[in-house]
């Protein structure tokens, strides 16, 4: 007997689908695996072959399946080799659907033109020497008097996970415990893998990591935290300056906790509606700041300030010098006027309210359909379901993309199951995708309830 028969909980189009999406997703099916036919499955529970037609429908639309006509029905396999494990489940199949709000990425429409930018670029990309400072002075100044805090030295890298990558490499070794948001930004997961550091996890609430948990993780003697101090990913938590405040002290006081690292992730800032707040305000000298330009300014500029103590900053610029050498000129040129352009600064703003409008719109209207959804900033929203794979499905089946909480846990961690909805990706009416999404729930409410237990 094939495996789909022995997991349908419910025979009913979103049952099946739902069993399907386990199999797949653990792995039990394997990509390019044929499944048995429409008919065989139908005779085996006992139903209609259109019963089995509509779950086919919904796990193709959710990239599960493919249908190759009279060669039969395959498992697909990942088209994104190239990505590490949680990213190739957050990339998708790349399959046609009516919205995608899986992705996490800014509207394009949203972000300033580059074009005046561009006009002020030198035609040539000259440098007089491979020893020059890292940072042009005229984005070091902004830099500087934009920071949180002050920090001892600031420097240029390739984007927010480029700084993270390499203040790690700096600060952790093999099998280091490292303390993370859960949930949190898939590729911090995929990160740590790759270096062989040890995940801690901490819980997260409105405001921030939870003092208590945060305590807690104290005690495990790590050497690093990578925390999301605004529009967290995926909760769309911002933390606030007491929860800053108390998490610093906390730090400070720790004797198992001595010489600590705390790498925070600013990579919302620029569209966030919270305070701008870093530990660093307390504890300075145990402070890594990261800014990412890439949510307000576009995510192909690559480019994302660093700031923090001087021993630090300063191995991180000649580890640098040994490979990229410097993040280019001609992108900080670009940047620095984008940074004090009135029109691009104008931009930036527009993009922040339309954004918080967005993620108003979209909580009000889950609220009309029963919905109870948390306050989020930035352009994420996430959200509590009782079955994910089955919510998925229900919702690629209208033509609706979410992304699956899975990826946002690390491993062995349990929690109760959730998507992740970019509401910042929503230009139509947002009417419709509420009443998805509710009637999704229902039918995910009425299925069996499951934890999350991810990536054993």
């Amino acid at each position: 007997m094939h495996p789909l028969i022995d997991e349908i909980e419910q025979r009913n189009p979103a049952g099946i689908a739902a069993a399907l999406g386990r199999l797949v997703t653990t792995g039990r099916l394997t990509p390019g695996e044929r499944l048995p036919t429409v008919r065989e499955i139908a005779g085996a529970l006992g139903v209609s072959p259109a019963t089995v037609s509509h779950a086919w429908r919904a796990a193709g639309a959710a990239g599960l399946i493919v249908s190759r006509g009279r060669g039969g029905t395959f498992v697909l396999g990942p088209r994104h080799d190239w990505l590490p494990a949680r990213s190739q489940v957050m990339a998708g199949r790349d399959l046609p659907t009516r919205i995608d709000l899986s992705r996490g990425t800014p509207d394009p429409d949203l972000l300033p033109a580059l074009g005046p930018a561009l006009a002020r670029v030198s035609e040539r990309a000259v440098t007089s020497s491979y020893q020059d400072l890292p940072v042009i002075p005229e984005l070091l100044a902004v830099l500087e008097n934009s920071w949180p805090y002050r920090a001892e030295s600031l420097t240029v890298v390739n984007g927010a996970l480029d700084a993270i990558s390499r203040s790690l490499e700096q600060i952790a070794r093999f099998s280091d415990k490292i303390i993370v948001e859960s949930p949190t930004f898939p590729p911090f997961l995929d990160l740590l893998d790759q270096l062989g550091l040890a995940v801690v996890p901490v819980a997260v609430d409105a405001h921030g990591p939870v003092p208590s948990s945060f305590a807690a993780a104290l005690l495990q003697s790590p050497v690093a935290a990578v925390l999301q101090p605004r529009a967290h990913n995926p909760t769309g938590a911002s933390m606030t300056e007491d929860r800053a405040r108390e998490l610093a002290l906390l730090l400070r006081d720790s004797p198992t906790a001595s010489g600590m690292i705390v790498i925070e992730d600013d990579h919302s800032g620029e569209i966030s509606l919270a305070d701008d707040v870093s530990l660093g305000r307390w504890i300075p000298d145990q402070v890594l700041h990261v800014r990412s330009y890439s949510k307000s300014h576009g995510p192909d500029l690559r480019i994302a300030a660093l700031g923090g103590p001087t021993k630090i900053i300063d191995r991180i610029v000649a580890r640098r010098m040994l490979g990229p050498g410097w993040t280019s000129r001609m992108l900080q040129t670009i940047l620095h006027e984008l940074l004090v352009d009135e029109t691009s600064i104008a931009q930036v703003d527009a993009a922040r309210a339309e954004y918080a409008r967005r993620q108003r719109e979209l909580s009000s209207a889950l609220a009309a359909v029963g919905v109870t959804s948390p306050a989020a900033d930035g352009i994420n929203t996430w959200l509590a379901v009782d079955d994910e794979q089955n919510a998925i499905l229900q919702l690629a089946a209208s033509g609706i993309r979410v992304a699956g909480g899975t990826p946002f846990l690390p491993r062995n961690e349990f929690q109760p199951a959730h998507i992740r909805v970019t509401a910042g990706a929503i230009r139509e009416d947002v009417s419709p995708i509420a009443d998805a999404i509710g009637s999704a729930m229902r039918s995910s409410a009425n299925g069996v309830h499951t934890l999350t237990a991810r990536w054993a």
